[in-house]
């Protein structure tokens, strides 16, 4: 298939145009008019992944590896260094991210993943009502997402509304109406905000509450003939028990 097939076809799964303004998502390298050997699908692009795979292979990732004003290519320095493995590869990259947020990730996470039922949705926020003990939620939420240690803002014994934003949503804490907010890279002055106002909020890792991104896009590509296949991202941080 050639990459503008390909490429049309995500854009019918879940429209570029919903993207935010500040975002780079959609074609970050290729040519439209190149045939495409396969598809790798992952959270995120590295060195591994590059080298390993195919010539012409387009990679179709969450996060855009062009991410703001990119003023020089110093090939020994991030993101350079993979954006020239890619060309010499005659490699593709199309990133899937706040529009992809929007139309499948939220939900899936929020439903498939956690299990809440979806009782609201506003753009990049899931809702739902019920009750909750802070323990219960608290190991419901190590138990799926596979987190060793979670760190909480405005711990409340009782919950009674849960919200979710899938990676880093502390600046929506002002749309946020719930007794809890699961987000990401919770900033300081963002936990500072949400106590004063009695929100509670949990921190919920952005490779954790993002890592099925891959096989939730596995599943809309699966209806291509061609092949498409996931490559896992590795989490950037680790967790240290001394």
């Amino acid at each position: 298939m050639k990459l503008q097939e390909i490429y049309d076809f995500l854009d019918t799964v879940s429209p570029f145009e919903l993207q935010e303004k500040w975002d780079n998502s959609g074609l970050i390298v290729g040519d439209m008019r190149r045939e495409v050997s396969q598809i790798v699908v992952s959270l995120d692009i590295d060195e591994t992944m590059i080298e390993e795979a195919k010539v012409g292979t387009l990679f179709v990732v969450h996060h855009p590896l062009i991410f703001g004003k990119l003023t020089q290519l110093d090939f020994a320095k991030y993101p350079a260094n993979l954006l020239e493995k890619l060309i010499l590869k005659k490699q593709s990259l199309i990133a899937m991210h706040t529009n992809f947020d929007q139309t499948h990730l939220n939900r899936y996470v929020f439903e498939k993943v956690l299990g809440f039922t979806l009782k609201e949705e506003v753009p990049f926020i899931c809702k739902t009502e019920g009750v909750w003990h802070y323990d219960d939620l608290l190991a419901l939420l190590k138990e799926r997402l596979g987190l060793p240690t979670l760190k909480v803002v405005g711990k409340k014994e009782h919950i009674t509304s849960v919200a979710l934003t899938t990676g880093a949503g502390a600046s929506l804490i002002d749309e946020v109406d719930a007794d809890c907010f699961l987000t990401s890279d919770i900033k300081y002055h963002d936990a500072m905000k949400a106590m004063s106002e009695g929100l509670m909020m949990v921190e919920i890792g952005h490779y954790e509450s993002e890592r099925f991104f891959a096989e939730i896009l596995l599943e809309e590509l699966k209806v291509l003939p061609i092949l498409a296949i996931i490559a896992n991202s590795k989490n950037p941080f680790h967790f240290e028990t001394l």
